[in-house]
């Protein structure tokens, strides 16, 4: 006789699971690339196969993330290989009614390679529970660009995010030894501790943006940029990191697009679209 099924397994195979991993290596002088995979609802797209450095984008045909789904990104850049990433549209992240939804970034460059991941905005729904990481092993004279952006609820829609939970755990290593690490955790009453003047001051979306290597040459630019928010950026160790607090989504995209722009990022496509 066939085991019942408890609401606990109905609901986990309801969930969904994916993956893309992306391999590029140089070939004839141009990034290319070497493997692609994917599964469940995660794509990869390439607008233009000769553009240099390759840019991919990342589809979620799910339209979404909801409590209890997983995510996983793996990307491999090659040795003197170069790829900007980013995504068809912002990710969205539902209301959950238990379980976190899972996504983990594992990123890879090797000896001489450039490697952005510039994915557009996360946006929060009220009572949403998302855990993910970002793992990142760079070669030592690799480069590295990344910038996540969060923004809780659609202010343009009247959304709040008054509860829910949102951890965040980047780690960066350098020929093997760790350089960057930081792990962020909001949970319980999101907008309240949004609120604090000392985490957000009552701004409803953030950002971080990531480089390396970065030195007070290369923020400099970024310093004499004139903000909607407020920005701050430091570089210490051979990295950079500014951080982003904004009222909306609208103003904090207009400044982490300048804050590319002065760190000299060529931005994605679809980013000025």
């Amino acid at each position: 006789m066939q085991a019942v099924s408890t609401a606990h397994d109905i609901f986990a195979a309801n969930r969904a699971a994916g993956r893309i991993a992306l391999a590029v290596a140089v070939r004839e002088g141009v990034t290319r690339r070497r493997r692609v995979f994917e599964d469940g609802p995660l794509r990869v797209r390439f607008p233009s196969v000769d553009a240099d450095p390759l840019e991919a984008v990342i589809v979620n045909t799910a339209g979404g993330i909801a409590g209890g789904d997983r995510a996983r990104f793996d990307l491999d850049v090659g040795p003197a290989a170069g790829v900007v990433v980013t995504t068809a549209a912002a990710e969205k992240v539902y209301r959950s009614t238990g379980p976190a939804a899972d996504v983990a970034i594992t990123l890879k460059a090797g000896a001489g390679a450039a490697l952005s991941w510039l994915p557009q905005e996360t946006i929060l729904f009220d009572r949403s529970r998302l855990s993910r990481s970002i793992e990142a092993d760079l070669a030592g004279d690799a480069s590295l660009l990344v910038a996540e952006a969060v923004v809780f609820g659609r202010s343009a829609m009247g959304e709040t995010v008054e509860q829910g939970a949102f951890t965040d755990r980047w780690r960066i290593r350098r020929d093997g030894r760790l350089v960057f690490a930081e792990t962020l955790r909001l949970d319980g009453r999101i907008a309240q501790r949004l609120g604090e003047p000392a985490i957000a001051g009552g701004a409803g979306a953030v950002a971080t943006v990531l480089a390396v290597p970065g030195d007070e040459s290369r923020i400099a630019p970024v310093r004499a940029q004139t903000f909607c928010g407020e920005v701050g950026v430091s570089a210490w160790n051979g990295l950079a990191v500014a951080r982003l607090c904004a009222k909306d989504g609208a103003m904090l995209r207009r400044d982490l697009g300048a804050v590319l722009a002065a760190l000299g990022a060529a931005l994605p496509r679809l980013w000025l679209q």
